[in-house]
């Protein structure tokens, strides 16, 4: 019986250190969803050498979800060829902006819009057919956004810096949001479940 009741304990105490264990990184999502954020507002502060900030800003944003979507692709079965692609396209891209940053503000605003159009096409693909989790909307007004900002973009090849500037600001502040929110999902999960262990008891 004593026994019973020490591997018990232990099995409760193993719990509660994995529940501590996941939920403390919603942490990272936070810390992301402020970085982006940020990103966003200064690019939208349209001070001088603007141009050059969004080169590396655009490039670097690329790159990173590029390679985000390559290792999600190492660990999922259904729809990895999606993620691959759209990794390697991120990549690429990212790649090509950071190795050219002086480039014409054209080069780069053909990047970032067919990038957009892409991205939100994958992010509308997996609200859709994800599962439904809490928030799962906010992925689906992300793609939505994207799409519609890169479809603009792609129409406006003759339209001023201020636009360009615009959209990419707008995106980093939209991407930035929907991680926010994600943190504080996982933070609530974690909560949920150690008020559920503890009232097991």
């Amino acid at each position: 019986m004593t026994s019973d009741v020490k591997t018990g304990d232990v099995a409760a105490h193993a719990a509660r250190t994995g529940i501590r264990e996941v939920t403390a990184a919603w942490w990272w999502f936070l810390i992301l969803g402020v970085l982006w954020t940020g990103v966003g507002m200064v690019v939208l502060s349209y001070r001088p050498g603007s141009l050059t900030v969004v080169a590396v800003l655009v490039g670097a944003a690329l790159l990173f979800g590029g390679v985000a979507q390559l290792v999600v692709a190492s660990r999922v079965r259904s729809w990895r060829w999606l993620y691959l692609v759209m990794g390697t396209m991120g990549v690429l891209a990212g790649i090509l902006t950071l190795a050219w940053p002086d480039i014409t503000l054209y080069i780069v605003s053909i990047l970032v819009a067919w990038y957009l159009v892409f991205y939100g096409v994958f992010h509308v693909i997996s609200a859709l057919a994800g599962p439904k989790l809490p928030w799962w909307w906010t992925g689906l007004l992300l793609g939505i956004a994207e799409l519609v900002l890169g479809v603009w973009s792609v129409h406006s090849w003759q339209r001023s810096l201020f636009t360009l500037v615009t959209l990419v600001g707008a995106w980093a502040i939209v991407h930035g949001v929907n991680e926010i929110f994600a943190a504080f999902t996982l933070r609530q999960a974690g909560h949920d479940a150690q008020r559920a262990l503890e009232g097991g008891r």
